[in-house]
């Protein structure tokens, strides 16, 4: 029998210094990956995925300790080794596809010296070989242009792009294992699936072992051969992946398979619709972008052109499109941060001032933003009671004890016990600090709440658990919501209605139930077509599907151009 690339056994690590109670992080953790067999570790945030697989390149997180077990890589147990061995086997005989490839890559360096660095570095190869075989890597990793991308930085390119080159850089040194971290987390659904296929087809052609953490169950069936699924630092199930999905034997594999199953249940047409009320907010005829403005309003740089939207009291209007679509940028307009060249916004029937600076205390208040990332707009040196009172104060005059109680009351209404008052967001979970961010919006007692991508960072449970607080606090509040994702399965669930928006253009819109059942433009077909599903063999077919109507797409962008021309 072929022997494994890594073997872990009775893994156990543990808090240096552990508290009263506490229980080991990962424990009685064994696994094997053989070469061409891509195993995932599956869970949501904190069941111990990212420390095992970094225990694979001898790593143990600073805080914890190893208390028991080994970790084999061909026979060699890293742990046995000094560091300067380990260093030698890092990024080189095991690599690591982070995240987040926008924060690994040096912002000052071409993407070319990135990528070769390692085998140059370990005089693994000449200069001239690096770069040959970077540049196959390129093109077995469909990267556009592949003779070009290597003399450009990284802001020069998409994050779709960015998360290939990372997988470049990754393969370059022939590595005996490859881990990828949650690599198409943060990317849009169709880029996601042209890079799943790519990292897929690239594994199986080199026959590299490969270690897929991930929280999507239907991205994981997509490319893995086993799954471990983790729940709590234990292994609840390890199986075949099509076993799994054929008959998962645990309860947690079940909630995960619900999790990742896309929801068939759209709401209905006109069930939040009043006849003959104005809409609470209308936008009309607007554009927007950077740069300069012409004489006819049009901006140097366009990013949205020609929108048109009304969401009406109380409803829940959803965007969905693809990263550059035009979707935050909408927001930023609509809450004033970036100023419409041109086109009107009403809020019921009353002008909206383009700048949020010129806008009164009252029509700031009736509008809020919640954005994509929490860790970036919860301020880290402040409690949680200082950071929800501060709005509190100063949109509703309460101080002191009324403050207090106020901000109690706001934690109720997104779930949270009191106690977390006196906590920092460093000491909260990712699904904790984008609860506090919507209690601060909640602080203005707003009419329309514009949330930005509010779950892309989320583990399917958590963001589950988000949208369905999103819908309680719309019944419970009577507010109406612009949902902006990309994720088409998470607005299916919350949205009455959707606009589809495509190069900064809304293409499609209407009623949530028939846009995302019966689609009719080419490119909605396409963003349904890319939604991922817990089923063996869905990638070829959807691939197939995406490539047609994109193909559509272009004719008709070829169409369009001749008949302007």
């Amino acid at each position: 029998m072929m022997k494994p690339v890594l073997e872990i056994r009775n893994l156990r690590l543990e808090l240096e210094e552990p508290l009263k109670g506490s229980k080991p992080i990962v424990s009685d953790i064994n696994l094997k990956v053989h070469p061409g067999e891509v195993h995932a570790l599956i869970g949501e945030s904190g069941s111990g995925k990212t420390t095992i697989a970094l225990s694979a390149m001898g790593y143990v997180r600073p805080g914890l300790t190893r208390a028991a077990g080994q970790v084999f890589l061909k026979g060699t147990d890293l742990f046995t080794l000094s560091p300067h061995a380990l260093r030698d086997i890092r990024g080189n005989r095991v690599t690591y596809v982070a995240q987040s490839a926008a924060a690994s890559f040096n912002p000052s360096l071409r993407i070319g010296h990135q990528v070769t660095e390692t085998p140059r570095e370990h005089a693994l190869m000449s200069v001239a070989e690096a770069q040959a075989k970077a540049s196959m890597l390129y093109q077995e990793l469909r990267i556009p242009t592949p003779d070009k991308i290597a003399h450009r930085f990284p802001h020069e390119v998409s994050g779709g792009q960015l998360q290939r080159l990372m997988a470049a850089m990754a393969m370059i040194s022939r590595p005996d294992l490859i881990i990828f971290d949650e690599p198409t987390t943060a990317l849009d659904v169709t880029t996601q699936l042209s890079v799943l296929m790519a990292f897929r087809d690239l594994i199986k052609k080199h026959n590299t072992a490969a270690i897929y953490v991930s929280h999507d169950l239907a991205l994981v069936a997509q490319i893995a051969d086993r799954v471990t699924v983790l729940l709590n630092g234990e292994v609840k199930e390890e199986a075949e992946m099509s076993a799994l999905i054929a008959a998962p034997k645990h309860e947690y594999s079940r909630v995960l398979m619900a999790a990742g199953t896309p929801s068939s249940d759209c709401p209905q047409a006109g069930q939040t619709e009043t006849c003959g009320e104005i809409p609470l907010l209308r936008l009309e005829s607007i554009y927007a972008g950077y740069g300069p403005v012409d004489a006819n309003g049009q901006p140097a740089y366009p990013v949205i052109r020609d929108v048109n939207l009304s969401i009406e009291k109380g409803a829940v209007a959803g965007i969905i499109g693809e990263s550059g679509s035009g979707k935050s940028t909408m927001a930023k307009v609509i809450a004033g941060l970036l100023p419409a060249a041109r086109g009107e916004m009403l809020i019921k029937g009353t002008p909206l001032n383009p700048r949020v600076e010129d806008r009164n205390n009252e029509m700031v208040r009736r509008i809020q933003l919640v954005s994509q990332s929490a860790d970036t707009a919860l301020n880290p040196s402040h409690t949680i009671e200082k950071i929800l009172g501060r709005p509190v104060e100063y949109f509703t005059g309460l101080k002191g004890s009324a403050r207090r109680s106020r901000v109690r009351e706001l934690l109720e209404l997104v779930s949270l016990p009191p106690s977390v008052m006196d906590r920092r967001p460093s000491e909260l979970s990712g699904g904790q600090k984008q609860r506090i961010n919507l209690a601060r919006a909640l602080a203005a007692e707003p009419e329309l709440i514009l949330c930005d991508e509010v779950t892309s960072a989320l583990d399917s449970i958590v963001r589950n658990s988000i949208v369905d607080l999103i819908s309680q606090l719309r019944e419970k509040l009577g507010l109406a919501i612009l949902f902006i994702s990309h994720d088409v399965s998470t607005v299916s669930r919350i949205a009455d209605t959707v606009a589809v928006m495509h190069r900064g253009l809304i293409v499609e819109s209407g009623p949530t139930g028939r846009v995302l059942v019966k689609p009719e433009h080419p490119y909605t077909r396409l963003l349904l077509n890319s939604v991922p599903r817990v089923e063996i063999g869905w990638l070829e077919k959807a691939y197939e599907k995406v490539q047609f109507e994109q193909s559509v797409l272009m004719s008709a962008k070829e169409v369009t151009s001749t008949l302007q021309g």
